[in-house]
């Protein structure tokens, strides 16, 4: 097969099944990149959905159930592939909730991705998300933050916290180098998937890393900066503000080999 697909619960999704959706904001999903039918972090995508289920809904998808419905998108279209999985409630939204609906879920894939090659730029931009370790759907100063940070000049837009702590980017997560260790920031923030394979890769190549705060006036005593999504374990960050920053090319090299190392699975 060579087409993409929008499957709702395991089928090809109406027009009619679809329209609700596309005005719908109450929903979770994750993201994550396919090749050959495989994906790294399946065990990271699952718990993010149970748990984001549970936040939002109360109760959670088997994952036996969600890993079937992977399975019937990823073979109904080519062998490398960009998939999202999104789950949302059949009571909709600005609903009271509580009819004891079943969770659903909306799998579509699309052409594969590998992101920017950068090096980029980010505005710094004073904004915490509401439920930040959720990956829900209708976040709309994402978009607004990048479109106004490209406005300026650069590429994309980092958050600040209240405390002016560096969290994450629109729809990434942030990573430093010192040099000799990963540093990731402390700060509320959503728990990427890819983020968590490279640590736990990381910790598997005896690579150093820590958490802890990192502020703008912090980011002349780095040594590098990325941005990791689904698309990449890193695009290298040229400046963050008016702070410049080396682009550390065995920093991005070592993301990149520790991603690497994490086995492709099948759902």
């Amino acid at each position: 097969m060579s087409s993409f697909v929008v499957h709702r619960d395991g089928r090809p999704a109406s027009a009619a099944e679809l329209a609700p959706l596309a005005f719908a904001g109450y929903a979770h999903f994750t993201a994550m990149q396919a090749r050959g039918g495989r994906v790294r972090g399946l065990d990271l995508h699952l718990a993010r959905l149970r748990a984001a289920s549970v936040e939002l809904f109360g109760r959670a998808l088997p994952d036996d159930l969600v890993r079937d419905r992977l399975r019937a998108a990823l073979s109904a279209g080519p062998d490398d592939v960009s998939l999202t999985a999104t789950v949302y409630s059949p009571e909709g939204e600005f609903t009271a909730g509580g009819s004891g609906a079943e969770p659903e879920l909306l799998v579509r894939t699309g052409p594969a991705a590998s992101g920017p090659r950068g090096p980029l730029a980010l505005a710094v931009v004073a904004y915490e998300r509401v439920l930040p370790r959720v990956k829900h759907v209708g976040e709309v100063a994402k978009t607004y933050y990048l479109r106004r940070a490209v406005e300026q000049g650069f590429d994309d837009a980092a958050f600040a916290d209240r405390h002016g702590r560096l969290s994450e980017a629109t729809i990434w997560n942030l990573a430093f180098w010192d040099g000799s260790a990963v540093v990731w920031p402390e700060a509320e923030m959503l728990g990427g998937t890819t983020m968590g394979v490279v640590r736990r890769r990381l910790d598997a190549l005896g690579v150093p890393q820590r958490v802890q705060e990192v502020r703008p006036a912090d980011l002349p005593a780095l040594a590098g900066a990325v941005v990791m999504n689904s698309w990449t374990p890193g695009v290298a960050v040229r400046r963050i503000g008016s702070v410049s920053l080396p682009e550390a090319p065995s920093f991005v090299e070592v993301l990149h080999r520790a991603y690497e190392s994490e086995p492709l699975v099948a759902p």
